[in-house]
């Protein structure tokens, strides 16, 4: 079993930046494929991005260029920095962690980018 917690959402402006973190615990940490999702108000539930334990990344097409996913491994902790926020990009954000055919979720935070 893996613990997921989320920190870093809140309010900011059109233009400004975030970082998300999310600690995990329970298990060893370098053996997860970690990633966020996200969530808007009457949306689905929609990929972000991802990073493997050697700092492969993979994004979603409409975060490329202005969000970056980084994980420090000796703190058991991935990190999403969120640049050039839209309003668009508030929603709830999901710490994700991946190990065969489990996928583990923190409990999400909240990003609120005001126009």
């Amino acid at each position: 079993q893996v613990q997921l917690v989320e920190s870093g959402g809140g309010l900011v402006q059109a233009g400004g930046s975030l970082r998300l973190s999310c600690s995990a615990s329970g298990h060893t940490f370098s053996n997860y494929l970690m990633g966020w999702f996200r969530q808007a108000p009457g949306k689905e539930r929609e990929f972000v991005a991802t990073i493997a334990w050697y700092g492969s990344t993979n994004y979603a097409d409409f975060v490329k260029g202005r969000f970056t996913i980084s994980r420090d491994n000796a703190k058991n902790t991935v990190y999403l920095q969120m640049n050039s926020l839209k309003p668009e990009d508030t929603a709830v954000y999901y710490c994700t962690a991946d190990l065969s055919d489990m996928r583990y979720w923190g409990q999400g935070t909240q990003v609120t980018v005001s126009s």
